[in-house]
């Protein structure tokens, strides 16, 4: 049987600012995740090509070989999961990071905890049942209860009837409790497509949860906008 440092996944931290990449390696081995840290292209390819990693998280911007060549010479012999750095708003980098073969960005500045949703996520779809971090399948919060396996929600014993986007954006803010998810995250996770500053779906369907919840007993304040960031469960 494996042992439980040979089941934790393997993350290649590739990003020429020190801090920012031991700040990110740190973060994720307190998650339980083994990371390697590179500090320039040539040194991030051999090491992608000549060890095994689950996910390689590469900044576009690095001496040497930027990341977009490293993704090039890297998808000519390995299928690697690569999660994309590129600057705040750059499209071109993204529509040319997915075209080269990256599997997601992250745009700069952002929250480590989105960092670490979003490797969860594709570790999920890369991984599947070998990632230790998958979701539970009940969720308690005080007198709130949730049923992911048949979607359903109570709170103090009595049902609340949601819809399955309202369910899965309640599930993702319950489960990350206390913690601010972005509108961009939560887009491209609850209703799977890019954030739109114009489009008020999610704004609608965080005020139907909410109402629904409030009718069933909970403290309204439990579902919080944070204006400019996101929402939050308290």
């Amino acid at each position: 049987m494996a042992s439980d440092a040979q089941r934790r996944p393997r993350i290649l931290v590739v990003e020429d600012d020190r801090t920012l990449n031991g700040q990110i390696a740190g973060l994720l081995e307190g998650k339980g995740y083994q990371t390697h840290q590179c500090y320039e292209g040539e040194s991030a390819l051999i090491f992608a090509l000549s060890r095994r990693f689950d996910l390689i998280l590469l900044d576009v911007l690095l001496p040497k070989l930027d990341g977009f060549e490293v993704l090039n010479r890297l998808r000519k012999t390995r299928q690697t999961p690569v999660m994309m750095l590129t600057a705040c708003g750059a499209e071109e980098e993204r529509v040319l990071g997915y075209r080269r073969g990256a599997d997601d960005y992250v745009p700069k500045p952002f929250g480590f905890t989105e960092l670490v949703l979003r490797i969860e996520a594709l570790l999920r779809r890369t991984l599947g049942s070998t990632d230790q971090r998958a979701d539970p399948e009940v969720l308690c919060v005080g007198l709130l209860r949730l049923h992911r396996g048949i979607q359903a929600v109570d709170h103090d014993g009595d049902a609340i009837t949601l819809t399955p986007i309202q369910f899965r954006l309640l599930w993702s803010l319950v489960l990350h409790q206390g913690e601010v998810l972005s509108k961009p995250y939560l887009y491209q996770l609850v209703l799977e497509r890019e954030f739109s500053r114009y489009d008020r779906s999610l704004d609608m369907h965080l005020s139907r949860v909410r109402r629904k919840l409030v009718a069933a007993g909970m403290a309204a304040d439990r579902l919080q906008t944070v204006h400019g960031k996101g929402y939050c469960f308290q």
